[in-house]
Protein backbone atom coordinates (compact mmCIF):
# COMPACT_ATOMS: atom_id res chain seq x y z
CA UNK A 1 0.00 0.00 0.00
CA UNK A 2 0.80 3.07 -0.86
CA UNK A 3 1.95 5.73 2.33
CA UNK A 4 2.77 9.13 2.40
CA UNK A 5 2.70 12.66 5.02
CA UNK A 6 0.46 15.28 4.15
CA UNK A 7 3.54 16.95 1.68
CA UNK A 8 3.54 13.96 -0.14
CA UNK A 9 0.15 13.26 -0.62
CA UNK A 10 0.45 17.23 -1.70
CA UNK A 11 2.44 16.51 -4.64
CA UNK A 12 0.10 13.96 -6.02
CA UNK A 13 -2.94 16.43 -5.33
CA UNK A 14 -0.51 19.32 -7.07
CA UNK A 15 -0.59 16.87 -10.20
CA UNK A 16 -4.60 15.92 -10.18
CA UNK A 17 -5.08 19.89 -9.70
CA UNK A 18 -3.70 21.45 -12.63
CA UNK A 19 -4.44 18.88 -15.08
CA UNK A 20 -8.14 18.92 -14.15
CA UNK A 21 -7.32 22.96 -14.53
CA UNK A 22 -6.28 22.70 -17.32
CA UNK A 23 -4.79 26.53 -16.86
CA UNK A 24 -1.78 27.52 -14.81
CA UNK A 25 -2.48 30.70 -12.27
CA UNK A 26 -0.31 32.87 -11.09
CA UNK A 27 0.10 34.22 -7.87
CA UNK A 28 0.88 37.89 -6.17
CA UNK A 29 2.91 38.37 -3.14
CA UNK A 30 -0.06 38.09 -0.53
CA UNK A 31 -0.76 34.62 -2.10
CA UNK A 32 -4.32 35.83 -4.09
CA UNK A 33 -4.87 34.19 -7.68
CA UNK A 34 -3.73 37.31 -10.14
CA UNK A 35 -7.07 35.79 -12.58
CA UNK A 36 -5.64 37.53 -15.75
CA UNK A 37 -2.66 36.30 -15.33
CA UNK A 38 -2.48 32.32 -16.33
CA UNK A 39 -0.53 29.86 -19.16
CA UNK A 40 -2.97 27.22 -21.03
CA UNK A 41 -0.96 23.64 -19.85
CA UNK A 42 0.23 21.48 -22.60
CA UNK A 43 1.57 18.78 -20.85
CA UNK A 44 3.24 17.95 -17.55
CA UNK A 45 6.16 15.85 -17.00
CA UNK A 46 6.65 13.43 -13.94
CA UNK A 47 9.95 11.57 -13.35
CA UNK A 48 8.76 8.41 -11.14
CA UNK A 49 11.18 5.39 -10.31
CA UNK A 50 9.63 2.90 -12.60
CA UNK A 51 9.28 5.57 -15.82
CA UNK A 52 8.50 9.16 -16.82
CA UNK A 53 5.10 10.09 -17.43
CA UNK A 54 4.07 12.67 -19.62
CA UNK A 55 0.17 13.70 -18.89
CA UNK A 56 -0.74 16.11 -22.38
CA UNK A 57 -4.53 17.95 -22.42
CA UNK A 58 -6.36 16.79 -25.70
CA UNK A 59 -10.01 18.58 -24.94
CA UNK A 60 -11.58 16.23 -21.74
CA UNK A 61 -8.82 14.26 -22.11
CA UNK A 62 -5.63 13.68 -20.25
CA UNK A 63 -3.27 11.44 -22.93
CA UNK A 64 -0.59 9.67 -20.80
CA UNK A 65 2.60 8.22 -21.84
CA UNK A 66 5.39 6.23 -20.24
CA UNK A 67 8.15 5.34 -21.98
CA UNK A 68 6.15 4.52 -25.27
CA UNK A 69 3.30 3.05 -22.78
CA UNK A 70 -0.28 5.40 -23.77
CA UNK A 71 -3.45 5.20 -22.20
CA UNK A 72 -6.43 7.67 -22.13
CA UNK A 73 -8.26 9.34 -18.90
CA UNK A 74 -11.36 11.66 -18.25
CA UNK A 75 -10.11 15.36 -17.24
CA UNK A 76 -13.35 14.95 -15.11
CA UNK A 77 -11.99 11.84 -13.29
CA UNK A 78 -8.95 13.70 -12.25
CA UNK A 79 -10.90 16.11 -11.36
CA UNK A 80 -12.54 14.04 -8.85
CA UNK A 81 -10.04 12.56 -7.52
CA UNK A 82 -8.47 16.09 -7.00
CA UNK A 83 -11.83 16.97 -4.52
CA UNK A 84 -11.18 13.69 -2.82
CA UNK A 85 -7.84 13.90 -2.13
CA UNK A 86 -7.84 17.07 -0.59
CA UNK A 87 -11.22 16.57 1.77
CA UNK A 88 -8.51 13.09 2.79
CA UNK A 89 -5.58 15.99 3.30
CA UNK A 90 -7.25 18.16 4.96
CA UNK A 91 -9.02 15.59 7.39
CA UNK A 92 -6.00 13.77 8.52
CA UNK A 93 -4.93 15.05 12.05
CA UNK A 94 -2.44 17.86 12.21
CA UNK A 95 0.68 16.05 12.77
CA UNK A 96 -0.65 13.18 11.16
CA UNK A 97 1.96 10.58 9.73
CA UNK A 98 1.96 8.71 6.98
CA UNK A 99 -1.24 7.43 5.94
CA UNK A 100 -3.29 5.53 3.24
CA UNK A 101 -6.29 6.77 0.67
CA UNK A 102 -6.56 3.58 -0.81
CA UNK A 103 -8.86 5.19 -4.06
CA UNK A 104 -6.16 7.44 -4.70
CA UNK A 105 -3.69 4.62 -5.04
CA UNK A 106 -5.87 2.65 -7.28
CA UNK A 107 -6.32 5.15 -9.56
CA UNK A 108 -2.29 5.85 -9.80
CA UNK A 109 -2.45 2.22 -10.49
CA UNK A 110 -4.63 1.88 -13.27
CA UNK A 111 -2.05 4.39 -15.30
CA UNK A 112 1.33 2.61 -13.75
CA UNK A 113 2.11 5.08 -11.41
CA UNK A 114 3.43 3.80 -8.05
CA UNK A 115 5.08 6.38 -6.32
CA UNK A 116 4.09 9.54 -4.32
CA UNK A 117 6.80 11.55 -4.63
CA UNK A 118 9.13 12.23 -8.20
CA UNK A 119 12.46 11.24 -8.58
CA UNK A 120 14.54 14.10 -9.14
CA UNK A 121 18.18 15.41 -8.93
CA UNK A 122 17.27 19.04 -8.91
CA UNK A 123 14.68 21.19 -6.82
CA UNK A 124 12.00 20.40 -9.33
CA UNK A 125 8.99 18.08 -8.40
CA UNK A 126 7.74 18.77 -11.51
CA UNK A 127 7.80 19.97 -15.04
CA UNK A 128 5.24 21.51 -17.01
CA UNK A 129 5.27 23.03 -20.84
CA UNK A 130 2.88 26.08 -20.92
CA UNK A 131 1.76 27.85 -23.82
CA UNK A 132 2.44 31.86 -23.04
CA UNK A 133 0.07 34.04 -25.32
CA UNK A 134 2.61 37.31 -24.95
CA UNK A 135 5.32 35.11 -27.25
CA UNK A 136 3.78 32.51 -28.69
CA UNK A 137 6.64 30.09 -27.33
CA UNK A 138 5.85 27.11 -25.23
CA UNK A 139 8.29 26.93 -22.70
CA UNK A 140 9.12 23.55 -19.80
CA UNK A 141 8.89 25.51 -16.78
CA UNK A 142 9.97 23.51 -13.33
CA UNK A 143 8.61 23.69 -10.07
CA UNK A 144 9.34 22.94 -6.95
CA UNK A 145 5.83 22.02 -4.66
CA UNK A 146 5.48 23.54 -1.05
CA UNK A 147 2.23 23.05 0.20
CA UNK A 148 0.23 24.61 3.10
CA UNK A 149 -1.76 21.45 3.60
CA UNK A 150 1.07 20.18 6.15
CA UNK A 151 3.98 21.50 7.81
CA UNK A 152 5.68 24.36 6.42
CA UNK A 153 8.83 23.70 4.89
CA UNK A 154 11.61 25.31 4.90
CA UNK A 155 13.35 27.54 2.55
CA UNK A 156 17.39 27.07 3.63
CA UNK A 157 18.09 24.46 6.11
CA UNK A 158 20.72 25.07 9.36
CA UNK A 159 23.28 23.68 10.22
CA UNK A 160 27.26 24.30 11.23
CA UNK A 161 27.44 25.65 7.72
CA UNK A 162 24.98 28.77 8.51
CA UNK A 163 26.45 29.58 11.42
CA UNK A 164 27.40 33.31 11.91
CA UNK A 165 30.27 34.50 14.54
CA UNK A 166 30.29 37.45 16.58
CA UNK A 167 33.03 38.55 18.90
CA UNK A 168 32.06 39.82 21.84
CA UNK A 169 33.12 43.55 21.51
CA UNK A 170 33.44 44.87 25.61
CA UNK A 171 35.56 46.54 28.36
CA UNK A 172 36.86 43.11 29.57
CA UNK A 173 37.03 39.42 28.56
CA UNK A 174 34.48 37.05 29.88
CA UNK A 175 36.13 35.23 32.96
CA UNK A 176 35.61 31.31 33.40
CA UNK A 177 33.37 32.04 36.04
CA UNK A 178 31.28 34.25 33.81
CA UNK A 179 31.29 31.92 31.01
CA UNK A 180 29.36 29.44 33.50
CA UNK A 181 27.12 31.95 34.39
CA UNK A 182 25.84 32.93 30.66
CA UNK A 183 26.30 29.74 29.16
CA UNK A 184 24.14 28.51 32.26
CA UNK A 185 21.16 30.36 31.10
CA UNK A 186 18.93 27.84 30.01
CA UNK A 187 15.98 29.51 29.46
CA UNK A 188 13.34 28.96 27.01
CA UNK A 189 14.39 31.96 25.33
CA UNK A 190 18.07 31.08 26.22
CA UNK A 191 19.90 32.26 23.42
CA UNK A 192 17.64 35.57 23.43
CA UNK A 193 18.33 35.99 27.37
CA UNK A 194 22.09 35.17 27.16
CA UNK A 195 22.64 38.17 24.39
CA UNK A 196 20.74 40.56 27.10
CA UNK A 197 22.63 39.43 29.76
CA UNK A 198 26.41 40.32 27.25
CA UNK A 199 24.63 43.74 26.73
CA UNK A 200 23.65 44.13 29.99
CA UNK A 201 27.01 43.80 30.84
CA UNK A 202 28.87 46.11 28.46
CA UNK A 203 30.08 43.66 25.69
CA UNK A 204 28.90 44.04 21.84
CA UNK A 205 28.53 41.80 19.62
CA UNK A 206 30.12 42.61 16.56
CA UNK A 207 30.41 40.19 13.42
CA UNK A 208 33.31 38.59 11.79
CA UNK A 209 32.65 35.67 9.38
CA UNK A 210 31.08 33.40 9.02
CA UNK A 211 32.44 29.62 10.18
CA UNK A 212 31.41 28.01 6.77
CA UNK A 213 33.94 29.44 3.81
CA UNK A 214 31.83 28.33 1.23
CA UNK A 215 28.57 29.95 2.07
CA UNK A 216 30.55 33.08 3.44
CA UNK A 217 31.67 33.11 -0.54
CA UNK A 218 27.99 32.19 -1.73
CA UNK A 219 26.70 35.41 -0.06
CA UNK A 220 29.35 37.23 -1.43
CA UNK A 221 29.32 36.24 -5.11
CA UNK A 222 24.96 37.32 -4.78
CA UNK A 223 26.29 40.87 -2.64
CA UNK A 224 29.72 41.81 -1.33
CA UNK A 225 27.68 43.35 1.84
CA UNK A 226 25.22 40.08 2.45
CA UNK A 227 26.96 38.45 5.28
CA UNK A 228 27.05 41.63 7.05
CA UNK A 229 23.12 42.56 6.38
CA UNK A 230 22.43 39.11 7.21
CA UNK A 231 24.67 39.24 10.14
CA UNK A 232 22.55 42.48 11.52
CA UNK A 233 19.06 40.48 11.00
CA UNK A 234 20.48 37.39 12.56
CA UNK A 235 21.11 39.52 15.87
CA UNK A 236 17.89 41.21 15.83
CA UNK A 237 15.95 37.78 15.37
CA UNK A 238 17.68 36.65 18.26
CA UNK A 239 17.49 39.69 20.53
CA UNK A 240 13.86 40.52 19.70
CA UNK A 241 10.01 38.94 19.74
CA UNK A 242 10.31 39.55 15.51
CA UNK A 243 11.02 36.41 13.08
CA UNK A 244 9.35 37.23 9.67
CA UNK A 245 11.94 38.40 6.82
CA UNK A 246 9.40 41.16 6.19
CA UNK A 247 9.71 42.73 10.04
CA UNK A 248 13.21 42.27 10.06
CA UNK A 249 13.70 43.96 7.09
CA UNK A 250 11.86 46.97 7.87
CA UNK A 251 14.65 47.16 11.27
CA UNK A 252 17.08 46.98 8.94
CA UNK A 253 16.22 49.90 6.48
CA UNK A 254 15.82 52.32 10.01
CA UNK A 255 19.32 51.17 10.94
CA UNK A 256 20.58 51.45 7.81
CA UNK A 257 23.85 49.52 9.05
CA UNK A 258 25.27 49.62 5.99
CA UNK A 259 24.84 53.39 5.82
CA UNK A 260 23.25 53.80 2.21
CA UNK A 261 21.98 56.97 0.69
CA UNK A 262 19.31 58.16 3.28
CA UNK A 263 18.13 60.89 0.41
CA UNK A 264 17.78 57.80 -2.37
CA UNK A 265 14.29 56.32 -2.76
CA UNK A 266 16.29 53.13 -4.11
CA UNK A 267 15.58 50.13 -1.97
CA UNK A 268 19.25 48.59 -1.35
CA UNK A 269 18.08 46.29 1.18
CA UNK A 270 14.95 45.12 -0.07
CA UNK A 271 16.69 44.27 -3.33
CA UNK A 272 18.98 42.54 -1.44
CA UNK A 273 17.38 40.20 0.01
CA UNK A 274 14.76 39.33 -2.40
CA UNK A 275 17.79 38.54 -4.59
CA UNK A 276 19.15 36.08 -1.88
CA UNK A 277 15.90 34.37 -1.18
CA UNK A 278 15.59 33.85 -4.95
CA UNK A 279 19.19 32.09 -5.33
CA UNK A 280 18.37 30.01 -2.20
CA UNK A 281 14.71 28.60 -3.64
CA UNK A 282 16.72 28.68 -6.82
CA UNK A 283 19.63 26.64 -6.20
CA UNK A 284 22.25 27.77 -3.88
CA UNK A 285 22.84 25.79 -1.07
CA UNK A 286 25.53 26.32 2.32
CA UNK A 287 27.85 23.88 1.49
CA UNK A 288 27.99 23.59 -2.34
CA UNK A 289 29.94 25.93 -4.49
CA UNK A 290 27.56 28.59 -6.09
CA UNK A 291 27.78 29.74 -9.54
CA UNK A 292 25.38 32.14 -9.99
CA UNK A 293 23.51 29.00 -12.13
CA UNK A 294 19.99 28.28 -11.20
CA UNK A 295 18.91 25.32 -11.09
CA UNK A 296 16.38 23.04 -13.38
CA UNK A 297 13.63 24.18 -11.45
CA UNK A 298 12.31 28.06 -12.02
CA UNK A 299 9.99 28.55 -9.24
CA UNK A 300 7.27 27.24 -6.97
CA UNK A 301 3.69 26.07 -7.02
CA UNK A 302 2.46 26.66 -3.65
CA UNK A 303 -0.92 24.25 -2.79
CA UNK A 304 -3.24 27.08 -0.37
CA UNK A 305 -4.83 25.92 2.73
CA UNK A 306 -8.23 25.93 0.15
CA UNK A 307 -6.73 23.83 -2.28
CA UNK A 308 -6.32 26.52 -4.97
CA UNK A 309 -2.39 25.97 -6.24
CA UNK A 310 -0.80 29.19 -7.39
CA UNK A 311 2.10 29.64 -9.62
CA UNK A 312 5.19 31.41 -8.89
CA UNK A 313 7.92 31.59 -11.08
CA UNK A 314 11.62 33.39 -12.13
CA UNK A 315 9.09 34.25 -15.48
CA UNK A 316 7.70 36.58 -13.48
CA UNK A 317 10.40 36.98 -11.12
CA UNK A 318 8.63 40.00 -9.55
CA UNK A 319 5.94 38.38 -7.64
CA UNK A 320 8.06 35.54 -6.96
CA UNK A 321 10.33 37.52 -5.19
CA UNK A 322 7.90 39.02 -3.04
CA UNK A 323 5.97 35.89 -2.42
CA UNK A 324 9.67 34.78 -0.93
CA UNK A 325 9.33 38.28 1.19
CA UNK A 326 6.18 38.38 2.25
CA UNK A 327 5.95 34.73 3.28
CA UNK A 328 9.45 33.62 5.05
CA UNK A 329 10.42 33.69 8.57
CA UNK A 330 13.60 32.84 10.72
CA UNK A 331 13.55 30.15 12.90
CA UNK A 332 15.97 29.18 15.51
CA UNK A 333 17.16 25.50 14.73
CA UNK A 334 18.97 22.92 17.73
CA UNK A 335 21.62 24.58 19.35
CA UNK A 336 23.61 21.26 19.96
CA UNK A 337 22.96 20.12 16.54
CA UNK A 338 24.92 23.12 15.03
CA UNK A 339 26.52 23.89 17.64
CA UNK A 340 26.07 27.58 18.06
CA UNK A 341 24.31 30.06 20.93
CA UNK A 342 27.34 29.39 23.66
CA UNK A 343 30.25 32.05 24.14
CA UNK A 344 33.54 30.65 24.12
CA UNK A 345 37.27 32.15 24.40
CA UNK A 346 39.48 31.16 21.43
CA UNK A 347 42.53 33.16 21.67
CA UNK A 348 42.13 35.43 24.40
CA UNK A 349 38.87 36.61 22.53
CA UNK A 350 35.60 35.49 23.07
CA UNK A 351 33.01 35.03 20.06
CA UNK A 352 29.37 33.36 20.46
CA UNK A 353 28.01 31.97 17.08
CA UNK A 354 24.21 32.51 15.80
CA UNK A 355 22.61 30.45 13.31
CA UNK A 356 21.00 30.86 10.11
CA UNK A 357 17.51 28.98 9.23
CA UNK A 358 14.70 30.34 7.23
CA UNK A 359 11.04 28.70 7.10
CA UNK A 360 7.48 29.43 5.41
CA UNK A 361 5.33 30.58 7.46
CA UNK A 362 2.64 28.09 5.81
Amino acid sequence: MLKGNKGEWSEVYTLFKVLSDGNLYSGDGDLNKVKNLFFPIISVLRKESNGTFKFSLKDNLVLIDRDGEQKKILVKEFARLTNLLLREIEEAPKGAGAFEIPMVEEFLESYGSNSLKAQSSSKSDIKIEIHDHRTGYNPKLGFSIKSQLGTASTLLNAGRTTNFIYQLDGSKQLSDDHLKIVNGINTRSKIKDRITWLQKHGFKLVFTHLENRIFQNNLILIDTALPTILSEMILDFYSSDKNKVAHLLDNLNSNNPIKYDDNSEQPFYEYKIKRLLSDIALGMTPSSTWNGVLDATGGYLVVKEDGDVLCYHIYNRNEFESYLLKNTKFETASTSRHGFGSVYNEKGISYIKLNLQIRFTK
